[in-house]
């Protein structure tokens, strides 16, 4: 005889388990769209086999919602080292005795179907940390979609013919001319960080007061076509503009573009998951590191924002004197106010999503690509790691650089005002691009 379901007073456990159905969905998508020669090859050494991130996702549901939430048995021990992502480097995975797709499919399959039937007889308001406002399953939800942003990477770096299916282009932005270059933010506190939003990870709390003194920040992120400039002015052939590590990968590895791109006689073109166009001017720059970012700043007279700068353009409202979960708001996004969800397969034009925009007016904080801060992952005040050391505290430190934002592969569920992201300065094959800032007052 089955339980009759909980009460669910607030609407968690639907919204849980419309996170995970919707993130399984797109895991089909991701892995069911090439053959299985292709889901277990390497594509990139940078990258594991997609077949390792389908198992992995499969294992670490497992782990937390059936182990460690339901107290059930394993189902398969054994693979649990394999899918370690901290045992093995993404190098040698391919090495690893992995799950077959046939095998991880059917093991993901069980897995979730045990864990729809935990998660519609659990107390959404109590059972423990793991269970308050059901965020162990909201968690695991956003980490699918992490992963599935990582194969969509994947999908970007395998060469051969498109995969996915070009979905229709991302709207217009017909009044990018009108609208200034740069917005002053007026110094002051604000709240940053959170400690109400339900699903928000060990690294965006506690909530707490920072004062950031008055700066400008751009109205919108830096387009191809200005960062083309750039590159017409020598700006890889010229070391005052980078850090010296920077400047140590351009000689190193030949950069002279960001990654995808090459130059057809006068005509720079770019790679797009398998098809080759002419570079869109009018889009936010793409797939460009930390040391690129800081190196077009430099050359611009600017700088990268601070992230406690970006969060208080994203966040903070000047009237009310509120932190906002998003820079339109509290509502949760749509498809009128950012460009989210892999939707579009790229970025929208530089202007685009009116609706979206900060109180300030500054557009497309939220979507489209991820944005370098000159700021290193660190703790907030009183963070305390929940629910593993794993997720963000073996991270903290110079190594690595925040990015803010999100961008046109991130999933709302995983993308918020406060939402943190972190890599090592080299990285170019994620969905990175940025804005610059200046100071309004002297230093």
């Amino acid at each position: 005889m089955t339980a009759a379901p909980m009460p669910d007073p607030g609407g968690l456990r639907e919204r849980a388990a419309s996170a995970l159905i919707g993130a399984r969905e797109r895991t089909r998508l991701l892995t069911g769209c090439v053959d299985e020669r292709e889901l277990t090859a390497q594509h990139s050494p940078l990258m594991s086999p997609l077949v390792w991130d389908l198992g992995h996702i499969g294992n670490q549901e497992e782990q937390w919602l059936l182990r460690a939430v339901a107290g059930q048995e394993p189902l398969r021990p054994a693979i649990d080292s394999v899918y370690d992502a901290f045992e093995h480097p993404r190098a040698e995975r391919p090495s690893l005795p992995l799950l077959t797709p046939k095998e991880a499919r059917a093991y993901v399959a069980d897995v979730r179907s045990r864990v729809l039937d935990v998660l519609d007889a659990a107390p959404a308001g109590g059972g423990g940390p793991l269970m308050e406002s059901c965020f162990a399953f909201g968690m695991i939800a956003q980490h699918e979609q992490q992963h599935d942003e990582t194969m969509l990477i994947t999908h970007q770096l395998r060469r051969g013919p498109a995969a996915l299916t070009a979905p229709e282009p991302p709207p217009a932005a017909p009044d990018t001319a009108l609208l200034p270059a740069e917005i002053l933010v007026e110094g002051g506190p604000f709240t940053m960080g959170t400690s109400t939003e339900p699903w928000a990870l060990d690294n965006e709390r506690p909530a707490h007061p920072c004062f950031v003194p008055s700066f400008f920040i751009d109205t919108l992120p830096v387009s191809n076509g200005a960062y083309l400039r750039f590159i017409q002015d020598g700006g890889y052939e010229d070391p005052r503009w980078w850090h010296p590590e920077g400047w140590d990968q351009v000689r190193r590895h030949s950069l002279a573009a960001p990654l995808f791109w090459r130059r057809e006689g006068g005509t720079w073109t770019r790679r797009r998951f398998g098809v080759e166009e002419p570079v869109p001017e009018a889009e936010p720059v793409l797939h460009v590191s930390w040391y690129e970012a800081e190196a077009y700043a430099a050359w611009a007279g600017r700088r990268l924002p601070t992230e406690a700068e970006w969060e208080k353009a994203a966040r903070h409202d000047p009237v009310s004197g509120r932190s906002l979960r998003y820079p339109w708001g509290d509502e949760d996004p749509t498809p009128e106010h950012a460009n989210l969800g892999q939707r579009h397969l790229r970025p929208a034009p530089v202007g685009a999503y009116a609706r979206g925009a900060s109180r300030r007016g500054v557009r497309q904080l939220i979507g489209d690509v991820w944005e370098w801060t000159a700021s290193d992952f660190l703790p907030y005040p009183g963070f305390r790691a929940f629910p593993y050391r794993e997720y963000s505290e073996v991270f903290f430190g110079p190594g690595h650089k925040v990015l803010r934002g999100g961008s046109f592969a991130v999933d709302p569920v995983a993308c918020r005002g406060t939402f943190r992201n972190w890599d090592l300065p080299v990285r170019r094959q994620i969905f990175s691009g940025f804005r610059t800032a200046r100071d309004a007052e002297p230093a």
